[in-house]
């Protein structure tokens, strides 16, 4: 019987990836290198080895060795990123445009073009689908981007990156690229961005007194990025780095069914 290996090849001695022995190999009729280690399907920053089928000496194998069932390239572009890994992807491409706007002296026009996206994206369900969905082929990605662009006029910087995100498939990140780019501009500026939502829109007057107040209460400029959400039935949520304010109904009436509960 050969020596068997740990499968990390930490402990023990092998002449083969697998675990077993090459002289063990050879007694079962089996050529060594026999490809554990080596999956069908490689990620260039994750690769899995996902057991199959046992050997004599309780080594496993995977893939189509010894009976096993290969895994199958569907052929589609999964753009389905867990969150961590969306957000490292947004927070790369957002470094990298802030670094030249702000080498460019270009900061002013990058904040502009940002607004004019955001805005875009918050009216359109048609461009959000657009960029996120899998079925979408990248030239067509590349073809609504490209039109966006021209039509709202933004920079070559910002035109340019969103060429190579389509390029690459990564038009997906584009909200959270947004907001962290806004993140850095304000910091830059020595503002702060508070994310409010609200039942109903603000009014003007009531925005600028919502900023003053929490500009008194950080002592930094506030800029407001409003959302509407009616199911909050009344009151305001207020997120402002990491304090989390929330004074709507809804919160208040969750707070007071929970209080019911207690008592009963």
């Amino acid at each position: 019987m050969g020596r068997i290996a740990h499968p990390t090849g930490r402990s023990g001695v092998t002449d083969c990836p697998c675990g077993v022995s090459r002289q063990q190999h050879s007694r079962n009729g089996e050529q060594a290198g026999c490809g554990v280690g080596k999956p069908l399907l490689s990620d260039a920053a994750t690769t899995r080895h996902t057991p199959r089928n046992t050997v004599p000496g309780g080594v496993l194998h995977s893939g189509p060795f010894l009976g096993g069932t290969p895994a199958r390239n569907s052929g589609r572009v999964d753009v389905s990123e867990p969150a961590s890994i969306s957000l490292g992807i947004a927070t790369r491409y957002a470094t990298a445009l802030f670094e030249l706007a702000k080498e460019g002296g270009a900061l002013k026009a990058l904040e502009t073009d940002m607004a004019a996206l955001t805005d875009a994206l918050a009216v359109s369900p048609d461009l959000r689908a657009a960029i996120a969905s899998p079925v979408v082929s990248r030239e067509d990605q590349g073809k609504v981007i490209a039109a966006i662009g021209a039509k709202l006029g933004l920079s070559a910087l910002l035109a340019n990156t969103l060429a190579l995100m389509s390029e690459k498939r990564r038009l997906f990140v584009l909200p959270q690229l947004l907001n962290n780019l806004a993140d850095r501009i304000a910091a830059e500026k020595g503002e702060m961005t508070a994310e409010v939502t609200s039942a109903t829109a603000l009014s003007a007057a009531q925005a600028k007194t919502l900023a003053a107040t929490l500009k008194a209460s950080v002592g930094k400029t506030v800029k407001l990025k409003t959302t509407v959400d009616e199911t909050l039935i009344g009151g305001l949520v207020v997120k402002l780095g990491s304090t989390m304010i929330d004074t709507s109904v809804k919160a208040k009436l969750a707070a007071l069914q929970n209080a019911m509960k207690e008592v009963g």
